[in-house]
Formats: structure tokens, sequence, C-alpha cells
């Protein structure tokens, strides 16, 4: 019952026109489904990465929407990718053991965590985007980079993939909430922190974190999610585009202690976060799972200014 990754999130809006306006500014591509589409005229806006993974954004009143866990725009649910039907009919039968399943006519199947979030497994799609050479850093006798610059200016990379989800949980209960994910679902928890919540890998992957429960807000609803980017000169460049564009910073720069990723946040219309980021820690199977009674801090560094504006130069 292998998941390997997060496969959809799917969204109930208050403006889909400017949700769809905002992820099509964070890089992700609009497809059209069954008449589904980015021109506000179906069900649904759909929106990919590179990966397969899609947002999907529907209207806050949409009947087929799990009910909220919180008020207004927001996130209704996740949607998890397995490895095989096999993974996806045990997934169900353990978890009708005690909650409503539902299973769609694609073979998708529906249901509820603790918490009250929907939850649902398919199959994973199978999309691998070809790897790119990392940049090449040069420093004092230590040249990776001879007669070649890093970037053109002006670049608009794009993410590859949704890399992580957040959710903010009740401190009632979060201890049963988090419990579901590790021993039904087999997550597998890389850091858990008495006073705040616990970072989760898929059974499938070796990110830091696929998943974090965070109960430090003592109250239910989406935190972030975030996109991938594949460096640290992509992360800047899209982040930029995003501030032309209009969008609100909600977090200045800054590098992650735990999962040592960096980020830029967004505000998003649809509810919570965007978050994009770069070099996230690997943890291989053997790692163990690092306690905390107190959080150990949220980041290594974040970006300070003396106020220097939009061209680089103050005054």
């Amino acid at each position: 019952m292998t998941i390997y990754r997060i496969e959809e999130l799917v969204f109930g809006v208050e403006d889909r026109a400017a949700c769809a306006r905002f992820h099509a500014d964070a890089g992700l591509d609009p497809v059209v489904l069954d008449g589904e589409g980015p021109d506000g005229e179906g069900d649904a806006d759909v929106f990919t990465t590179p990966e397969g993974q899609r947002i999907i954004l529907k209207s806050i009143g949409d009947p087929s929407l799990p009910p909220p866990a919180e008020a207004g725009s927001g996130l209704r649910e996740i949607v998890w990718g397995v490895g095989d039907r096999a993974g996806l009919d045990r997934i169900a039968g353990d978890l009708a053991r005690d909650r409503a399943v539902q299973v769609d006519g694609e073979g998708v199947v529906h249901s509820r965590d603790e918490t009250g979030f929907g939850i649902a497994f398919r199959l994973r799609r199978e999309r691998q985007v070809a790897t790119e050479p990392l940049p090449r850093v040069n420093s004092v006798r230590q040249v990776q980079r001879w007669n070649d610059p890093p970037l053109l200016p002006g670049t608009r990379p794009r993410p590859v993939r949704i890399v992580h989800l957040a959710l903010n949980i009740p401190k009632a209960g979060h201890r049963e909430a988090i419990d579901f994910y590790l021993r039904r679902l087999r997550f597998r928890a890389t850091d858990d922190i008495a006073d705040t919540g616990t970072f989760m890998q898929c059974e499938g992957d070796v990110e830091h974190h696929n998943f974090f429960l965070c109960h430090r807000p003592d109250s239910a609803g989406i935190n972030h999610f975030a996109l991938e980017m594949r460096h640290f000169d992509q992360l800047i460049e899209r982040g930029n585009h995003m501030v032309s564009c209009g969008w609100r910073e909600s977090r200045v720069l800054g590098r992650h202690l735990l999962g040592s990723n960096l980020y830029r946040f967004f505000a998003s219309p649809a509810g919570g976060r965007l978050e994009f980021a770069c070099d996230m820690d690997r943890m291989d199977k053997d790692f163990p799972t690092r306690r905390w009674d107190r959080n150990p801090g949220h980041h290594i560094w974040t970006l300070k200014s003396s106020g220097i504006g939009a061209e680089g130069r103050n005054g």
C-alpha cells in the first residue's frame, strides 16, 4: 500500500478567477479535463506540475466537495498517489473498519482523517521530468565554473512538483491525528516536536517531509503547500515574478532549520500560503526520528534589509 506522493490538492474557493491567476503566475500549467479548465466555464480550474500532480480549484459551494475544515476558501481534499491497485484496495479495506469510505467511478478511494480533512487515494501518475545540471559554484581556490555565467537575466523558471503539504490541526486530539498517518498509512516521522507538530515522510519518498501536521495554532485548516524549484536562483526568480504580478509575500526569504530548505512564501487566495522551496534534506529509511520537547527554531537565517528598493539600491 505504498504512498509515494501528493497527487492532487482540491480547493473550494470564493474567487476562482483570482485563484486561477495565482496558480498560473506560480508557474503551473492549466489543463482541460472533460470540460473543466482555466476558463471558468467548467466545474473546476485545473493546473498541473511538470511531474503530473494537480491543483484543482472548485467553487466554494460545489456539492461534490467534502465539507470544509475552516471557513472561507481552503483545502477540501488531499489526494495521495499509491503504487498499485492492490495497495488501494488495502487502504480502502483498512479505513472502512472505522470510517465511511467511497470509491468513485475512476477507482479513487475517498474518506476523512481524524481531524475531518477529506483524504483520497489514487494510482499515481507516472511522469518524471528530465533532470537538469545544477549550477556550479565558484569560491576561492575552488573553481567549478569557467567562462560560463550561471544564468541569463530575466529567466522565468517553473516549479517541478508539489513537494509537501502543511496542515494546522487542533491541539485536542493532535496525537491521534498524527498517529492515524503513522500507523494506518505508513508515514514515518522525521522530526516530532512536542509543542508544535510532526514532520512526516511518505513510505515511498525520501524528502525530509511530504506532510506536516502542526497543532501549535490550535485550529484546523491549510497552513501551506510547497512547490519545489530546482535551485536557489530559480526560487528567487519565480518569487520575484510573483511580486511583479502583485501577489503579497507573507514571509521573508530564508532557510528552514528542520528540513534545511530555502523558501519564499506567498499568501494564496485559495487559502493558506504557497511556498516555493529548494534544497531540502533527504532522509533515508535508516534516519532515526528526532524528538524535541520544544521547537528548536523556524529557520537558520532570514533575509534582513535596510530598505533597499526594487532597483537594488537605497536612495
